[in-house]
């Protein structure tokens, strides 16, 4: 006990140091909480807990201390105790079990860390976020094929989109957009243009994953395409409904995938110069194929692989319009590369061969050589060179043919001319053989080039102008021209 005499402190000295006594209640302060969590922790009945190394450091200090040693200071505030190995929080643990980087927030912020961004900052829909743009535009189109000329002048409306999932684990991404056009004199020729396709990723395991697909496509059938109805005033549209899954494992070095797609295709009816109509529900058909790959990791940015595929394509009618069993079977083989050198090269190539037969023996089988590929190259910053190859085989309408074979080069350059300035140069060439036939070989050249304008995130203008030229030996060239100027709004 302390008495007060003459205004000073005195202790008693069978008293404990009054220095000791706090060292004492700091290091029952550290203790205490250790061993009643412990206490609370589930575990074996009866076991006894160990302190740990902050608690026994806390304990010797406290032993040690002595009136002379103390400092005449108050003892600073512990620093908390941090977690023992192996104790990891909830939220570590939920965030090392992401399979996919968390979306940026609706303002283009999370947290406060991210940095502002011209990308237009979407919508957020509980665990979605949409992107969704809205282009109003005008047209202009010039036709000319031999000595005939067609001109028409028409408005478009552009509705686009993007949907994509905001999950630890998994992700779908849903991208959609549909053009809907209107003469300003008459409603004959236009082209409305639908696309939507739909990706679900599964992560199965760490060296397993699983893709879901489906699409749908809308489009008017070209003019100068060889099926297309010679004279008719609308040509037929084309609807095409897709659905597909795909595997892909990794054994070690070996990555092998295998997937199945199912295609089915309607034409409508052609509308002739006439008024009347003629129905193309004979080139109606179902196409399923199966294809396994196989590749090998030579490095993370060099990978080989081989290719197979077959299928089937069946008619709904047994014969068309002429008498023709035109169902088949499909063959393709591949041998390629997949390389991925970061942003300045990426893309693969394939080099291999497709063969289509048919049911009636009138038909010939078409084999072709198959050179398939897309490659993206950014030889420099705000540089970008979209480079792609496409070979397909295209049937026939045409009573006694088999068909055409389809290759197709293009490339897409786009350059940053200003941050909120991006100008645009396309241009592609596609040689369509003919085989079976004695129809000499068509070629078809177009090329394009654009600006879009960024006011601000939301809003922007957009103008292009293109040309495309048909050309056949014994037949009229024909030469398309058109022009366009939009206005963008996104969110």
């Amino acid at each position: 006990m302390a008495y007060q005499h003459d205004k000073k402190i005195r202790v008693r000295p069978d008293a404990p140091p009054r220095r000791a006594v706090g060292a004492f209640l700091a290091a029952a302060l550290l203790v205490a909480p250790q061993a009643l969590a412990q206490d609370a922790a589930p575990g074996n009945p009866g076991v006894e807990t160990v302190p740990s190394d902050a608690s026994l450091q806390a304990l010797d200090a406290a032993a040690g201390a002595t009136p002379q040693g103390a400092s005449d200071s108050l003892p600073a505030p512990s620093a908390p105790v941090a977690p023992e190995a192996g104790m990891a929080s909830s939220e570590a643990i939920t965030e090392a079990a992401r399979q996919n980087m968390p979306n940026s927030s609706v303002d283009g912020f999370r947290n406060g860390s991210l940095p502002y961004s011209e990308e237009p900052s979407g919508i957020m829909l509980g665990t979605f976020l949409l992107r969704p743009a809205l282009e109003q535009g005008v047209g202009y189109e010039r036709t000319k094929s031999g000595d005939e000329t067609d001109t028409r002048s028409f408005s478009t409306t552009t509705l686009r989109g993007s949907l994509t999932s905001d999950w630890s684990r998994h992700q779908l991404t849903i991208d959609g957009a549909g053009t809907y056009e209107r003469n300003f004199s008459s409603n004959d020729n236009t082209e409305p243009e639908v696309n939507i396709g739909a990706d679900l990723r599964l992560d199965l395991s760490g060296e397993t994953t699983a893709n879901l697909t489906a699409g749908y496509s809308l489009e008017r059938e070209d003019m100068a395409d060889p099926n297309a109805v010679s004279g008719a005033q609308v040509q037929s549209a084309v609807q095409n409904y897709t659905g597909g899954a795909r595997i892909q494992r990794n054994f070690g070095l070996i990555r092998g995938t295998l997937g199945a797609t199912v295609d089915r295709e309607t034409y409508g009816d052609v509308k002739l110069s006439d008024g009347s109509e003629l129905s193309q529900s004979d080139r109606n058909t179902w196409t399923g194929i199966l294809t396994a790959r196989i590749g090998y990791e030579i490095s993370p940015a060099l990978i080989p692989f081989v290719e197979a595929s077959g299928g089937r394509v069946r008619y709904d009618d047994e014969r068309d319009s002429s008498g023709y069993a035109r169902s088949g079977d499909l063959y393709g083989g591949r041998a390629g590369l997949e390389f991925d050198l970061g942003e300045k090269l990426r893309g693969e190539i394939g080099l291999g061969f497709d063969r289509q037969t048919f049911d009636d023996e009138r038909l010939k089988a078409i084999d072709a050589f198959a050179a398939d590929g897309a490659v993206d190259w950014s030889p420099r910053r705000g540089t970008n060179v979209n480079l792609g190859l496409r070979t397909a085989i295209e049937p026939s309408t045409t009573p006694g043919e088999s068909g055409y074979i389809s290759y197709l080069a293009s490339t897409e350059i786009t350059q940053e001319v200003r941050s909120n300035l991006v100008a645009r140069l396309t241009g592609s060439y596609e040689w369509r053989d003919f085989p079976t036939s004695s129809s000499s070989n068509q070629n078809v050249y177009i090329v394009g080039t654009g600006l879009a304008w960024n006011f601000n995130r939301y809003l922007a203008l957009s103008g292009d102008v293109s040309y495309e030229l048909t050309t056949q030996k014994n037949t009229a060239d024909t030469g398309v021209t058109r022009a366009g100027l939009g206005l963008v709004l996104r969110r």
